[in-house]
């Protein structure tokens, strides 16, 4: 076993230590193995007490996922927790658990089975099991309710929202919180108790009906088709009415189903994927030192937000653009867009400030020469960022990384513009770049190993899912996406409406229709993308060719006379039509299986296609691209996933 659980004496006070390094993961035997070290320092006379603790950074940080997977897939025997945890709660000697770092997950079902918690001030507890798709399945559900009540349980349980120890403290879930000496100041604490608090012994909570329903209509419109929300809400809302052993059978079983469903699974998939995407076979990042200065050419919207990007990562930058005029808007917006997140409580006047200075502007490249990364964001055209790029490698300093923001353009003929095209790569952000995770790394032909590897672990510092791509048109994302979105058009031009076409996919799960992302986006830059994809022209040209460019021109696919919102046109319908006679397309109806069959399956044959190429390194990076940056459904765990 990997795990150790030793047992010394402070006292009359027994303190059990955990430790699984890196977070002390429940592996299989280690809740066992407290279980029983608590048993044996309970039979001891002299012992009046007894602390839990855990070595390293954090208490424990959660379930084994590798393990839970393998009990997914039937190559390991049941989950035993909740049979340990009730061992730990029967504990005839009081048992304080002493929280530091994250108790998350089975991490705090493990705190909850103890009699008594006390954490420090920066720890955080939290139940974020249906972020795999799963429920608590070790008595969260039923001990927590009888802690803070059912409203406060289903918000932890249904959400996954990790809170702070004060927060724990005020909801009744711990019940000291210290600022430091964790382990003597629970040694005090254990000392100066006297019978044991069992929380499945605690009165059943009442009945909330009201936070019940809140929570089923939040699930349902914040975390659709997912079927680990409502299950969670039926086990909590079981802890009102059943007595703590039958909910705990009850919640066992919802916890099977959701265990063994392909939801779980697929989730589960997205997690260790997740893991792996930031890995280049026979890279090695420390090869290049860290960037400590950063800089940015073009002062447009992409610009700005990566620009933020790096001020939210502690990176100075440097914003640059042509005219006074274009900076001054640009640091005005981010200003507006920072002050904004103190209005929403995400950020504190203080960090506004602080984030402001971290970004400098100029209407040269002065300053350019001291920068680890030059970052080129100007409008999407090769000769621009060509000549662009020959400006960069005039004044960029030897060893930095050169990058381009595009989104479908040819890395290599951009490269070429420049004395280095080994130290040249592609960002490909994803709109608004300040908030979007997805950011496609890009290699080009002669881009080197270790700038690959130093770029993917910048973009970790940026708080991105940084993925390795391939240089082809459209790189990953938008090269899936055209053949993607002209399946859906095609099920429009053989008589299927757009409203029809996007109903569809969002009913599936996708975060948008693939019709109304176009108007979001403008009808016109999506030809371009279809354009370099070698994809043929549709009835979207002649969509185009009318001057309905999406949302920016009021009408695309859709009126959009009330602003953002989406409505069917009728002109639209007649401009489809005419299209079909002239082509002489035949029309049919169309199932909402039909259309998702079409669209779904033009992805995933694309993604083949590149991976086949080598565009990607692994399917699952195709996966992570698609949940990440166009609202593909993480319970179906992406276009490439299979269910085995």
């Amino acid at each position: 076993m990997a795990f150790r659980v030793t047992t010394f004496c402070q006292g009359s006070v027994a303190i059990i230590g955990i430790d699984n390094p890196p977070v002390n993961a429940l592996v299989s035997g280690l809740a066992e193995s407290v279980a029983l070290a608590l048993e044996e320092a309970a039979e001891a006379e002299a012992i009046t007490a007894v602390v839990v603790v855990c070595a390293g950074r954090t208490f424990v940080a959660g379930a084994d996922i590798r393990e839970l997977g393998e009990t997914a897939a039937g190559r390991m025997g049941p989950i035993t927790l909740s049979a340990a945890f009730n061992r730990i709660e029967a504990c005839a000697k009081p048992v304080v658990m002493a929280i530091h770092g994250t108790a998350l997950g089975g991490g705090l079902e493990l705190a909850m089975s103890g009699h008594y918690r006390i954490a420090l001030s920066s720890a955080n507890v939290g139940q974020p099991e249906v972020n795999l798709g799963l429920i608590p399945g070790a008595g969260a559900t039923q001990r927590l309710p009888r802690l803070c009540g059912i409203a406060k349980a289903l918000e932890l349980c249904v959400t996954g929202r990790t809170i702070t120890a004060a927060e724990a403290l005020e909801a009744g879930i711990i019940d000291r919180i210290v600022e430091k000496d964790l382990v003597d100041e629970a040694v005090a604490y254990a000392a100066s108790l006297g019978e044991p608090r069992r929380t499945g012994s605690l009165p059943r909570p009442a009945a909330d009906a009201a936070a019940v329903a809140a929570a089923r209509n939040d699930a349902a419109r914040r975390m659709r088709g997912q079927t680990a929300p409502p299950a969670a809400i039926e086990a909590i809302e079981a802890s009102a009415r059943l007595e703590f052993a039958e909910g705990l059978q009850e919640e066992k079983r919802l916890f099977e189903q959701c265990l063994h469903g392909p939801q779980a699974k697929a989730l589960m998939h997205l997690f260790f994927a997740e893991r792996e995407v930031g890995r280049i076979p026979g890279a090695a990042a420390e090869e290049l030192p860290a960037i400590e200065k950063a800089a940015i050419l073009g002062a447009g919207t992409m610009g700005r937000g990566i620009a933020m990007c790096f001020a939210n990562a502690g990176i100075p930058v440097r914003l640059s653009d042509q005219t006074g005029a274009a900076l001054d808007s640009a640091m005005a917006a981010i200003r507006d867009t920072y002050e904004a997140g103190v209005k929403k409580g995400r950020l504190s006047a203080a960090d506004v400030e602080t984030r402001m200075a971290l970004i400098s502007r100029s209407a040269s490249l002065e300053g350019f020469d001291e920068a680890g990364i030059v970052v080129e964001a100007v409008y999407e055209d090769l000769e621009a960022k060509k000549r662009v790029f020959q400006q960069i490698d005039a004044v960029a300093r030897p060893g930095a990384i050169l990058a381009t923001n595009t989104s479908t353009l040819d890395i290599d003929l951009i490269a070429g513009a420049t004395g280095r095209p080994e130290w040249v790569c592609g960002f490909h952000f994803f709109s608004p770049a300040h908030i979007m995770k997805l950011l496609e790394i890009v290699r080009g032909r002669a881009t080197s190993l270790e700038v690959m590897a130093a770029a993917m672990a910048l973009g970790k510092r940026l708080r991105k899912t940084a993925v390795p791509a391939g240089n082809c048109p459209g790189f990953i994302g938008n090269r899936m996406f055209a053949p993607y979105r002209e399946a859906a058009i095609r099920c429009v031009e053989q008589g299927a409406s757009p409203w029809a076409v996007d109903e569809a996919l969002t009913g599936w799960g996708m975060a948008m229709g693939p019709i109304r992302v176009g108007d979001l986006s403008g009808l016109d830059i999506l030809r371009e993308v279809r354009i370099a994809a070698g994809l043929a022209g549709t009835v979207e040209d002649r969509l185009i060719e009318a001057g309905r460019l999406g949302e920016k021109t009021g009408q695309g696919w859709y009126s959009h006379a009330a602003g953002r919102k989406a409505e069917p046109d009728s002109a639209v319908d007649e401009l489809v039509r005419a299209y079909r006679n002239e082509m002489g397309i035949g029309q049919r109806a169309f199932t909402a299986d039909e259309i998702v069959e079409r669209c779904i399956q033009a992805l995933r044959t694309e993604g083949g296609k590149i991976l086949a190429e080598g565009m990607a390194l692994r399917a699952a990076d195709i996966d992570i691209v698609y949940v990440h940056g166009y609202g593909f459904p993480a319970w179906r765990g992406g276009p490439m996933f299979k269910q085995a």
